[in-house]
């Protein structure tokens, strides 16, 4: 074990060592073989001290273990050079020249060239990410780290600030760094899974407390998409009028966002004045700026329906990438644009009924004469600020072909009304509306509302989303504000998440499918964990999933077992051993060792929060919690206590490091678990001012913010275990029992008279059971993409099958295929 706390030897990692992979990649594929002793010169320094420390001629004993063979045959391909003398006691020196052939390293080159070139100090990329995070290699300290490391301690805490709280309404100030944070707005029309939370509200909420943290102004707002056929259509099922949808479903997404402790300065919504006021006057300025054109085109109206279909009410397969459920306005699989008519085989989605093409005259925002603005400004803002990687090359993607003029309206009832005279039967198109209530939202939190949407000198913008909203935020969207030509604030930052998935599929709320807002209150987790766990896979490089196994595993090993198990036990210890009074502390050289390695994990911690890589900064509070454990146990202050003054001495120099740790840790959780964050300042009575000491500055503040007689106060558990059988009874419950078995369909539980069956026809189970193929169909895709089991896959599809033929009985059609000769699918 090293004074670090890391253990030399692991047999599940020792080949996948940081150093010893650089040191490899060095001599074997660089030819630099004379730079690999500067590599490994500290771990094998330290390796030699011990070694020379020792009583015995091997690593733990008089006998060679699988220790000493496994260390000694890593490093003997490297290390192979008379100098390393202590190998040759080891007989396994003939063994590694047979493995290479007497090659020497050159044995390794086909090997090495099929590994990802090492990168220091940082996570591999490819690495997955439900993986546990990335281990650093063992970090030397120096004795200037130690000794400016202890120098900041001795400082303490800065005088207390007066804690006025947040004065509403929060303007930009002069001086200040001054930042607008947005959360992509959530449609009202359904409840919000875990991957909507996870993919704008809740990455939001955690910058932004990390912000205010730092003493930056700060102004965090969302609120709800009212607009659009979706509201419309869920009106209808529900017999409500679309504002009594709208009503309900805000009051619904408010709760779950609260309950979550999502800390919104103003969640709003679009259906106001303010929207239409603001909307209409930048469409007018788009108008006179000769940014706007019009054209009739050819649109797809659902007879059965009786009306035109929005882009999310029909499907069918892409003409460009042959992917059979492509949207009205743009292909998941392939991400090109698509007008809707291009669509091959359409189908209306409420009925699957064919649609037929009708002409109607539209406005269109003219993308392509914006074009050279837009990429002048993406130049700049992708350069200066933090747009993450699938940001940047979706946005790409849009541009490589050219862009195409855009149409903004539609033939809809329910939406912000076109203001010109010819158009005042249509509303605006949902994406061309609804980023437009980032400002309206913000206009009914205050009416200097100008004084953020319109001072790009001033304000920071960070836009956070899922990865399919990009193209609305970095192209449509900004090209509205260009081309308004009024000195609107642009996004500077745009953070995009990739999906999360449910176990081994996606979230369905038909299917009963996942864990959706308004349910995992009831699962008797604390919001803090659900926090926790949904920050530790947010899928900040690739897609991850949801694991209720996973969850569990880190629940219990992660916050159980390591951060809460330390937190504890330093605050134990001062109670036990020290009457609650934390005692004095003498530091040794150790001591400054570990105050150094948890300012460089503080550092990193805001490197990482800065940039908005949320995920990876967590790591760093896990590694500064498992330092301590390590310092705990090596020191043992549990025996100390009971020997003379200088043990006792001893004792209370460690737990008052230790406790003082556990200060720090609760300042750095607070933008994760802010009840967690708040128990833990409340058990150690820390005074207010180390919250704005620590995360103050540019590197942040490691200080001794507990002084020798500090009181605490009643030390308790934070976390609790999640049992084996209570996980699977939570993974039982939400795999999708309700699913639409064959013979099982629920009827209306009361139809209304012109919805009976008649000649076989049942409109209200057909509606049901068009719903429950759509899921089921996206269910036997995720299996097929994830190359599941064959007979897994076949029993879906029969499934499928099945309630296909259920929905063609409900629709008065033959449940056996028709021929296909002559016909489309």
């Amino acid at each position: 074990l090293l004074p670090n706390g890391l253990y030399l030897f692991s047999s599940n990692a020792i080949c996948r060592s940081p150093a010893l992979l650089q040191a490899l990649h060095m001599a074997v594929l660089q030819g630099k073989g004379s730079e690999v002793s500067k590599v490994l010169q500290s771990p094998l320094n330290f390796l030699d001290q011990s070694l020379g420390k020792g009583n015995t001629p091997y690593l733990t004993g008089e006998a060679v273990s699988v220790a000493d063979i496994v260390l000694w045959a890593a490093l003997y391909p490297v290390l192979y050079l008379p100098f390393f003398l202590y190998f040759q006691t080891i007989l396994c020196q003939s063994a590694a020249q047979k493995v290479l052939q007497g090659k020497g390293l050159q044995g390794m080159k086909s090997y090495m060239q099929r590994q990802p070139a090492p990168h220091s100090n940082q996570c591999r990329e490819t690495q997955p990410c439900n993986s546990n995070l990335c281990e650093e290699g063992e970090r030397v300290v120096s004795e200037e780290e130690m000794e400016a490391a202890a120098h900041t301690w001795n400082k303490g805490l800065n005088p207390a600030p007066l804690d006025t709280g947040r004065q509403h309404p929060i303007l930009p100030q002069e001086g200040k760094r001054n930042i607008l944070v947005t959360s992509a707005l959530p449609y009202v029309n359904n409840v919000p899974h875990l991957g909507n939370i996870i993919g704008c509200v809740l990455s939001a909420d955690v910058f932004s407390r990390y912000c205010r943290l730092r003493g930056w102004n700060l102004l965090f707002v969302c609120g709800t998409d009212e607009y659009g056929t979706a509201t419309e259509n869920k009106a209808r099922e529900e017999g409500l009028t679309p504002q009594q949808i709208c009503d309900k479903y805000h009051a619904i997404h408010s709760g779950i966002y609260k309950w979550f402790q999502i800390d919104f300065d103003f969640f709003g919504r679009t259906t106001t004045e303010k929207q239409t006021e603001i909307a209409q006057d930048i469409f007018w300025r788009l108008h006179k700026n000769g940014f706007l054109v019009d054209d009739t085109v050819e649109q797809l109206r659902c007879e059965n329906c009786q009306r035109f279909l929005a882009d999310r009410f029909v499907e069918g397969t892409c003409p460009h990438c042959s992917y059979p459920e492509a949207r009205g306005d743009q292909c998941d699989k392939c991400g090109r644009l698509i007008n809707a008519v291009e669509l091959r085989e359409p189908q209306c989605k409420v009925c699957r009924r064919t649609p037929v093409i009708r002409s109607s005259k539209h406005l269109f925002l003219d993308l392509p004469k914006l074009e050279t603005q837009l990429e002048q400004w993406l130049e700049k803002s992708t350069s200066t600020g933090d747009w993450t990687a699938n940001a940047k090359q979706i946005t790409r993607s849009w541009l490589r072909d050219g862009l195409k003029p855009r149409c903004i309206t539609r033939d809809l009832q329910w939406g912000t009304p076109v203001p010109h005279p010819e158009y005042k039967e249509k509303v605006f198109y949902v994406w061309f509306d609804a980023p437009i209530g980032y400002l309206s939202i913000t206009a009914n939190y205050t009416d200097k509302w100008e004084t953020w949407w319109k001072n790009p000198q001033q304000v920071e913008l960070y836009n956070f989303m899922a990865k399919d909203n990009v193209p609305f935020h970095s192209v449509v969207f900004p090209c509205s504000l260009l081309g308004a030509q009024d000195n609107y604030t642009l996004v500077n930052n745009l953070v995009a998440t990739e999906y999360l998935n449910y176990e081994d599929t996606k979230f369905s709320k038909s299917r009963g499918v996942g864990v959706f807002g308004d349910m995992a209150k009831d699962t008797g987790i604390p919001s803090d964990v659900w926090r926790f766990y949904l920050l530790y896979v947010r899928p900040e490089g690739q897609d991850s999933a949801f694991s209720w196994a996973d969850m569990a595993l880190k629940n219990n090993s992660e916050l159980l077992n390591n951060l809460g198990n330390f937190i504890n036990r330093a605050g134990m210890f001062v109670t036990r051993f020290f009457e609650g009074c934390v005692p004095v502390m003498d530091l040794q050289q150790e001591d400054k060792r570990l105050l150094a390695l948890v300012g460089w994990e503080l550092q990193q911690y805001i490197k990482l929060m800065d940039k908005v890589k949320i995920r990876d900064a967590l790591k760093h509070i896990l590694n500064i919690s498992r330092h301590g454990n390590q310092y705990i146990q090596v020191n043992e202050p549990w025996k100390k206590i009971k020997g003379g003054d200088i043990e006792r001495q001893r004792a209370g120099t460690v737990t008052g490091v230790s406790v003082n740790i556990a200060c720090l840790l609760s300042v750095m959780l607070f933008p994760y678990m802010p009840k967690v964050s708040q128990t833990i300042r409340d058990q150690l009575n820390a005074p207010q001012s180390c919250i704005s000491t620590m995360l103050y500055g540019t590197t942040g503040t490691f200080v001794c913010s507990l002084r020798a007689g500090h009181r605490i106060g009643t030390v308790s558990p934070l976390f609790q275990k999640l049992e084996v059988d209570q996980i699977e009874a939570l993974k039982k419950r939400f795999g999708g029992q309700q699913v639409f078995e064959p013979a099982t369909v629920p009827a209306p539980a009361a139809p209304a008279a012109d919805a009976a069956t008649v000649n076989g026809v049942d409109p209200e189970k057909a509606k049901q059971l068009t719903q429950a193929v759509a899921e089921q169909g996206d269910k036997v895709r995720a299996l097929k993409t994830q190359k599941a089991e064959k007979a897994v896959i076949t029993a879906e599809v029969t499934k499928l099958l099945d309630l296909k033929k259920q929905l063609a009985v409900a629709e008065g059609k033959s449940p056996e295929p028709a021929p296909q000769k002559g016909k489309k699918k």
